[in-house]
This record gives structure tokens, sequence and C-alpha cells, in this order.
């Protein structure tokens, strides 16, 4: 019925009196029901004031802390044809174990003895080598014996010069004289003449003096003719001179430019040699390379490309392999927004897929089933995803991660942040609010010492 009337009818009348609601009020369950309900309430108050961790939850998966400790697809460095497999899948292998045997497919490198006839290709470059190593040296010493050879011509030659000069002094000196004494005989003849005139000298006299007179001429001739010749031979002397320096330097630089020929030859030949010992190393070690073998001891988790005869290309991926020694990590990824509640050092809970696990993310020293963890990585850049990816190892202060886990399996993680109030928490998840941002304890007192 509507209630239209202002007069309540409980106020006037004990409606326990009546027969049909004695059996309502009276019933004994409802009153241990209020009981509870009020021990309820006081319980759910209690916990509202007892303390709830503030966590960021996560999914990731399973991998290692190592780079060098991921499993890795092993590849050829040159392209080739499988020929012969050594090992099968599940297969455990050391390091330096065969695993396949290629051969070439380009037809450069088809010739089994390539590595043999280049080596033998060296030696006969090296021996030439030698050999303009020895024609250089001839060819030098060749030069320095033209050249002591043109010294000791050039002193005999200016000793010459030296004489040629010395004796025209000799002859100038000696024809001065004949000079003076041709004087002195026509001084004579004269003189003798005139007194013959005069009658005071006989005609016998005047004779004599003619006569001496003409042979002191003829001795005059004949030493202007002895100076010349003299002259003449200084000349020839300067000319043997310059005829010697060309000669020699002619000959001398013939056998420079033979010289330099031949080292020209000798260093092209060397670069030569080098060029071939690089071929021949390279050889050598493409040869290495026709046996693929194990970068690290592992297991063989799968051949990427099988079968006998199938042709492939350098960088190809072959066969994939999984380290045997490995330290377990989780790598997880936040969002953005959680991302500065994140640190190094920060203990993390994780939950590991097929391992059972009752989980409470706020109490987590109650939970069951999670192992410990510590963050040792956050990424710098964000991912694909839209998320920043952290990684996660094994904390050594807690249980130690399950022998069965594999790389790549699935893991959930709970990083734990603050505690705060249970009713805190509910007030910060109705209104959508982050957790409390924080620092760890060390950047803490750190900033401490800096203020101080």
């Amino acid at each position: 019925m509507l209630n239209i009337s202002h007069n309540s009818v409980n106020e006037k009348v004990d409606i326990r009196k009546f027969k049909s609601t004695k059996g309502t009020f009276d019933i004994p369950y409802y009153k241990k029901l209020n009981k509870f309900l009020l021990a309820l309430a006081i319980i759910l108050f209690i916990v509202l004031f007892l303390p709830w961790t503030q966590n960021i939850s996560g999914k990731g998966i399973v991998t290692t802390l190592k780079p060098n400790q991921r499993p890795q697809a092993i590849q050829s460095q040159i392209p080739g044809r499988i020929e012969e497999w050594f090992v099968q899948e599940g297969a455990y292998v050391n390091k330096g174990d065969t695993i396949l045997r290629i051969s070439e497919v380009k037809s450069d490198y088809f010739d089994d003895k390539l590595v043999e006839r280049t080596n033998d290709q060296i030696v006969a470059k090296s021996q030439s080598v030698e050999a303009y190593t020895g024609k250089v040296g001839a060819l030098n010493r060749q030069i320095s014996a033209l050249q002591n050879e043109q010294s000791l011509k050039l002193k005999q030659t200016q000793n010459k010069l030296m004489q040629a000069n010395l004796k025209v002094k000799s002859d100038s000196i000696d024809l001065e004289a004949a000079k003076t004494n041709l004087k002195i005989a026509e001084t004579q003849f004269n003189r003798i003449q005139t007194l013959q005139n005069e009658g005071l000298k006989a005609v016998k006299d005047v004779e004599e003096k003619r006569l001496k007179l003409q042979e002191t001429q003829a001795k005059f001739v004949s030493q202007e003719n002895k100076y010349l010749a003299s002259q003449n031979e200084v000349i020839n002397a300067q000319l043997e001179l310059s005829r010697i320096k060309a000669s020699y330097g002619d000959k001398i630089s013939k056998a420079q430019s033979d010289m330099f020929t031949a080292q020209s030859s000798q260093f092209d030949t060397e670069a030569q040699v080098t060029k071939l010992e690089n071929a021949y190393s390279n050889y050598k070690r493409r040869n290495s390379l026709l046996y693929v073998t194990a970068p690290q001891s592992g297991y063989i988790n799968r051949a990427l490309t099988g079968g006998i005869g199938i042709t492939f290309k350098e960088g190809e991926e072959l066969v994939s392999i999984m380290p045997a020694q490995i330290d377990l990590a989780v790598e997880t990824f936040v969002r953005p927004i959680d991302l500065p509640l994140i640190h190094k050092g920060e203990k993390v809970r994780i939950q590991f897929d097929g391992w059972p696990a009752i989980v409470f993310s706020g109490w987590p020293n109650v939970s069951y089933g999670t192992y410990g963890a510590k963050v040792v990585a956050i990424e710098r850049y964000i991912s694909s995803n839209g998320k920043y990816r952290v990684l996660l190892a094994p904390d050594t202060e807690d249980h130690e991660w399950p022998d069965a886990i594999r790389v790549g399996s699935g893991a959930k993680t709970i990083a734990l942040l603050e505690d705060v109030p249970i009713w805190f928490e509910l007030w910060r998840q109705i209104n959508s609010f982050p957790p409390n941002y924080y620092e760890p304890e060390t950047s803490k007192t750190t900033s401490k010492k800096d203020k101080k």
C-alpha cells in the first residue's frame, strides 16, 4: 500500500503482538545474522587500515641475462650447397663441432688445388722480387764504380790542365827571352852594319851578325810555336775535362735510369706478391668455411634449411642452436606512465606459466608459487608495443627459479612499490590515480647529502 498518511501505524499499534509478525521478529537466526554482519563490518573496517603493497603488473617472457646466451641461428659467410649433415635436431654439440659440410657454387672456386697454385704463384713472384733486388744492387754498384772512375779521370785531366797551364807560362817566358835576344841581335846587326858603312868593320863581321840575327829569329819563331802549342794543350785539357764530365754523366744517368726501372718493377712485383698473399689467405679461410661449426656449446633446436644438395646464399640461416649454459631472466613491459616508478635493484615477484600459484598482489609475503627477481635493466627507448622493456634477473636472496623453465615461456610480473593502507588503495583505484611516485632509498640518501 502507498504510505499516503503521515500517521505511522507502528507508532500507535505494536505489531509484535500479532501472530503473523511475532514469528518474524522473534526468529533466533536473524539475531545471529545481525551479529555476524556487525562483526563482518567491524572486520572490514579494520581491514581497511591494513597495509597494502602497491604494485605494477605486467606480462613478459623468459629470456637470458646475456645476449650471447640467447637462441641464435647459425649462418654461412659464403654461398654454397649442402653436402652432408653431422647432427640431428635436439643433439648436444660442443664448441667447434662440425654441424654440416658444404661445397662451392661459384665457378671461381671450383679448383681443388686453388690454394696450392696460389702459393706457387707467390713463390714465383717472390723469386722475381729477389731477382729485381739483385739487379738494383748490381746497378748501384755500377753507379758507384762509374762515379769513382769519373772522379779519378777528372783528377787526371785536371792535373794535365795544370801542367799545360804551367807549360804555357814557361813557354811565354822563353818567348819573351827570345824576343829580347831578337832585339839584341837586331841592334848588334844594325850597329855592325853602320860601322861597316863607316869603314870601321869588315864585311865578314857584318855577315856573322846577319847569320846570328837569322838564328835568333829562327829561335823566336820556334819558341812562339811552342807557346801556341802549349796553349792548344790547355784547350785540349779543358775539352777533355768537359768530355769526361759529359761521358760519365751520361753513363751514370743511364745506369740510374735502369736502376729506377728495376726498382719500379720490384715494387710492382712486391705489390703483386702482397695481392697474391691476400688472395691466398682468403682462399685458405674460405676452405675452412666449407665446414659449418658450432660457435658455442649447446643444443640443436631446429634445422632451418634441411636436405642434401640444397643451395643457399651467404648470410642465410641454416640451423638454430640454444646455448647450454645460460643465466635465466625475464623481460616484461610496463606502461610509460609507470616507468618513473621502476628503478634498478627494485624487487619484483614473478609467476611462471605452468607453475601453479596463489597470488595476493597486495600481500606478496603470503603469495604462493611466485619467485623473486630484481630489475637489472630498463630500456631507454619505447618498444613497438607502446611500452618500455624491463629486464629482470633472479633474486639471490629468494627461492631459486625452477630448473625446468625454458626460454620463451610466459611469465606474469608484479613490481612491488610502496606500502599504503587498503582504504587509500581503494580510493586510488576508484579515482584512477597512478601509484605513489617514489625514489629508491639510495637516491634519497644521496639527495640529502647533496642538500647538506
